[in-house]
């Protein structure tokens, strides 16, 4: 079983108060204390919001918090300084810092410029919908906070494929707006036709100079931050040779460095994550999101969802080394545009299956462990499962080795046991139920033992006979997690 564990450590509406590094620095000797490895970290350098974006919308890749551009010097998160500082907190407490690459888009271009289009349907992007005209496209990148520093290249209209607004109309939303002379990659995802459009100034990451610049980068990145690895945005929007090559670079740049790498393919199906594993010859790993739409699925079903079937169709189960598993992300949470979270009730459930189990490099989220009072509004708020994550965790170090036995025979109510080994006798026994309160017979190979339930949801302990077996419960649409003492 891998010892790793990653946490997010932030979510879509974290306080746009530039606090975030500093709590991060604050927390990082804690969070190691609970087992975690990594640090995902999110995008530190400067959106087209300014002070008030969240990264995603991409402005400046050098400005990590440095410069005056976009309404002010630092990000929602913090300054350069404070992002420095956050990352050698988070090493010295022994952890690695992988840091979230959003190469996909530009926004906020600094300077319009005439741009020859054509417009192509929404619903297939190989259709054109109009004849060639010119627009005034957002393409021009000139960094005037920044100047030279760093890079000299500006950004222009040559350096993208298409374009999401036209400054000469008003409201042209939902438009894309393609370069003539300009193909869309046939390395992405063919959904919607052809889905190397996403938004905002789409690059061309075929570009000689976007190619050039965003190796550089990378070595930049590295060599300014320490970042031991990244995390990769919407992957299947940029094409696979350009991620497979561009890894190479950095890994061949630098060679002491093992530069982990998660891609985020969004996609329900895992053939398609497959395909996509099998084109970048395995350089990355990518999130499960096909067992975070199964366990979506079991917390809306409930006692109608066969336990039994959770991990079918998902990556941990046909390819589990390269296999992130995560329940909620930033993009899952509630008001997103890729909204699909996993109901309250059945977190415990799922974290449980991702912490306590053998296969997969499980990822926990920012908004699960502290929650959140919500956005402005108050809508959208997050609640807490610190308490059950300390206690799966606190239990995955102590007794979650030697040989693992399930009792998947139950389509509401599964199980399964971890019998310990030489370095660590201690074993545990998972139970959890959809339904009723759930109830196995288990072998734990240890006679005469008697378990506790490590979470408290069952108050009274339980004894193996002198087979090792004994019968052991959880309550109703719950979990519990036994171990010896």
């Amino acid at each position: 079983m891998g010892r790793g564990v990653m946490f997010q450590y932030f979510e879509w509406n974290n306080k746009a108060d530039g606090s975030l590094w500093r709590e991060l620095a604050g927390r990082a000797a804690e969070i190691k204390a609970l087992g975690t490895t990594a640090i995902w970290t999110p995008p530190a350098y400067k959106g087209f919001n300014g002070p008030n974006d969240t990264g995603y919308a991409v402005y400046d890749l050098y400005d990590l918090g440095e410069f005056d551009q976009k309404g002010g010097v630092r990000t929602k998160y913090g300054t350069k300084d404070e992002y420095l500082a956050a990352v050698k907190a988070v090493q010295a407490a022994g952890m690695d810092v992988y840091a979230d690459v959003v190469l996909n888009h530009r926004m906020g271009g600094d300077e319009t410029e005439d741009v020859e289009v054509q417009e192509v349907s929404n619903a297939d992007r190989n259709k054109t919908q109009s004849d060639p005209y010119t627009i005034k496209a957002w393409s021009r990148y000139t960094f005037p906070g920044r100047g030279d520093a760093y890079s000299a290249l500006k950004l222009n209209k040559d350096h993208f494929t298409a374009f999401g607004s036209n400054a000469a109309v008003k409201d042209d939303r939902g438009r894309i707006y393609k370069r003539t002379g300009k193909s869309f990659s046939g390395e992405v995802d063919f959904e919607y036709g052809n889905f190397d459009y996403l938004m905002g100034a789409d690059v061309d990451h075929y570009h000689p100079e976007v190619r050039d610049e965003l190796f550089k980068w990378g070595e930049w990145y590295v060599r300014t931050t320490g970042a031991a690895g990244f995390r990769l945005d919407a992957v299947k929007h940029i094409p696979a040779s350009f991620f497979k090559d561009w890894l190479g670079h950095l890994r061949g740049a630098f060679p002491g460095k093992e530069l982990f790498a998660v891609g985020e393919y969004w996609s329900s199906q895992v053939d398609d994550l497959q395909r996509y594993l099998a084109a970048v010859d395995g350089t990355m790993r990518l999130f499960d999101v096909p067992l975070h739409f199964r366990l979506q699925e079991a917390s809306e079903r409930g006692r109608d969802f066969d336990l039994r079937t959770v991990f079918d169709g998902t990556l941990v189960k046909e390819n589990p080394l390269l296999a992130v598993t995560f329940v909620d992300n930033h993009d899952s949470q509630p008001g997103q545009a890729l909204q699909s979270w996993v109901a309250d009730w059945f977190k415990p459930l799922a974290y449980a299956l991702l912490l306590l189990r053998e296969h997969g490099y499980p990822c926990l989220f920012y908004g699960d462990y502290y929650g959140n009072p919500g956005d402005e509004h108050g809508n959208h708020k997050l609640t807490s499962h610190r308490k059950l994550i300390d206690d799966f965790l606190r239990v995955r170090r102590r007794a979650t080795y030697g040989d693992l036995h399930d009792y998947f025979d139950h389509p509401q109510c599964v199980g399964w046991v971890w019998t310990g080994d030489a370095e660590h006798p201690d074993p545990s026994v998972t139970v959890m139920s959809t339904g009723d309160a759930g109830s196995k017979r288990i072998n734990t190979h240890k006679p005469r033992m008697t378990f506790r339930d490590a979470t408290g949801h069952w108050p009274e302990p339980v004894t193996t006979d002198d087979a090792g077996e004994a019968e052991f419960r959880c309550p109703p649409g719950s979990v519990s997690v036994w171990v010896p003492g």
